[in-house]
């Protein structure tokens, strides 16, 4: 057993035996999505309250869609102007590494916004919004997903913490 396990097998012999199963089942949820701090993240979501697995969810998921799609056969060729780019003989791994980071950027952009959770430029209105996990049947559970932006580059399924986007 390593460092790891045994501070793992550690903590969760502190636990109550619900909240015991509770960590072990999002400790192997994690791990069956890939996540390298598997035990980290479900600590997080035990210790903390934290929805960290629908985090982890939606994060991993927009990085794989609207930044990663673009590295898809025939992505760029939908977009007209990339299209024209490139029977102009521009380079296809520059227009994707473009396409990507302006991707990172919108996405973060996107996020960072949610996570604030009104429009720090209008005033007098109170209205704004929160971004809320939910159990079966899409009911919420309570649980805000904050600090998205925060986590973003670590979706990045490369581990390269999207370094290659400004390259």
């Amino acid at each position: 057993m390593d460092d790891t396990d045994a501070a793992w097998q550690s903590w969760l012999s502190g636990l109550a035996p619900s909240k015991r199963s509770a960590a072990e089942l999002l400790r192997m949820q994690f791990e069956a999505l890939g996540a390298a701090d598997a035990l980290d993240w479900a600590r997080s979501e035990i210790d903390e309250n934290q929805p960290q697995l629908a985090r982890f969810v939606l994060l991993r998921s927009l990085w794989r869609g609207a930044i990663d799609g673009w590295a898809d056969p025939e992505a760029l060729e939908q977009v007209a102007a990339a299209r024209r780019l490139l029977d102009a003989g521009a380079n296809r791994n520059d227009l994707v590494l473009l396409a990507r980071a302006v991707a990172y950027e919108a996405v973060f952009a996107a996020v960072d916004e949610l996570d604030c959770g009104g429009d720090v430029n209008v005033s007098g209105m109170d209205v704004g919004w929160v971004v809320m996990e939910s159990g079966e049947g899409g009911s919420s559970t309570g649980r805000p997903l904050a600090g998205l932006h925060e986590d973003l580059l670590t979706m990045d399924p490369s581990g390269r913490d999207g370094a290659d986007l400004w390259r």
